[in-house]
């Protein structure tokens, strides 16, 4: 079933009428037909099953059979991932939206070895946030994860001061069963930091400075995640955890 993003105000009591991008989506690439069933979502709001009941040049008007259950976890994570080589931040986004992460923010660490200029970095957000709307549609989410410009380490422990679970997933942190312990801790409404470091790793010193911001260091397992992976596997776990 194809999926849906619209406002607030585009839903009624009986329509929800979809504007933009989508109708030629819907009209032309797709060729969907009324009598078809989409699903529909309120961004940030409700989940909606909607049949198609016309289709016009400037929208496509859709009535609500149904409203589904949320699908967003329970805890917003904010997956602060170490900028690595090549297109590997791309796949990161994509799988991280459609594991549940609220935003994902790129970070600047001291291992990094990509470097943005601000004109490259404007038209690679404008492709960022793209990828996670299409994630987002293709795995039925309730919201588009936003993804944000480059920040510095410093900066990423600044902003979520305030957060109530920092983890950094590190090769030389305690065994498993503190994992399971902190996962254990994570509440309903929380909102979860997980950084996680480009090729190479976090350098001690940065480690250091996060377990002084808060944050507890995670295991993994006994192997050696790539950082395209552990994040991903950090929101699997998280979502294993919480989901209901």
């Amino acid at each position: 079933m194809y999926h849906f993003f619209v406002e607030k105000e585009q839903v009624g009591e009986q329509l929800v009428t979809i504007t933009g991008p989508d109708v030629n989506h819907i009209k032309n690439v797709l060729r969907m037909k009324p009598g078809e069933v989409i699903g529909v979502s309120e961004r940030g709001g409700r989940a909606l099953l909607c049949e198609i009941e016309s289709l016009s040049g400037e929208a496509v008007a859709a009535r609500i059979v149904s409203e589904g259950e949320g699908v967003e976890l329970p805890v917003q994570v904010y997956l602060y991932q170490g900028l690595p080589k090549g297109d590997k931040l791309e796949l990161v986004i994509q799988k991280a939206v459609e594991l549940g992460a609220c935003r994902v923010i790129p970070v600047a660490t001291r291992r990094s070895i990509v470097k943005l200029d601000k004109k490259k970095e404007e038209s690679r957000i404008r492709r960022w946030n793209a990828i996670s709307e299409t994630a987002a549609k293709q795995s039925g989410r309730g919201m588009i994860p936003e993804v944000s410009g480059v920040v510095s380490f410093k900066e990423a422990l600044e902003q979520t001061k305030d957060f109530e679970i920092k983890l950094i997933p590190y090769e030389n942190a305690r065994g498993m069963a503190r994992t399971r312990e902190l996962l254990d801790s994570v509440r309903p409404g929380d909102r979860v930091a997980v950084f996680i470091g480009p090729e190479g790793g976090f350098e001690e010193e940065e480690v250091a400075m996060a377990v002084e911001a808060g944050a507890e260091p995670v295991t993994l397992g006994k192997r050696i995640l790539r950082t395209e992976t552990a994040g991903l596997a950090m929101l699997a776990a998280l979502g294993f955890w919480m989901e209901e």
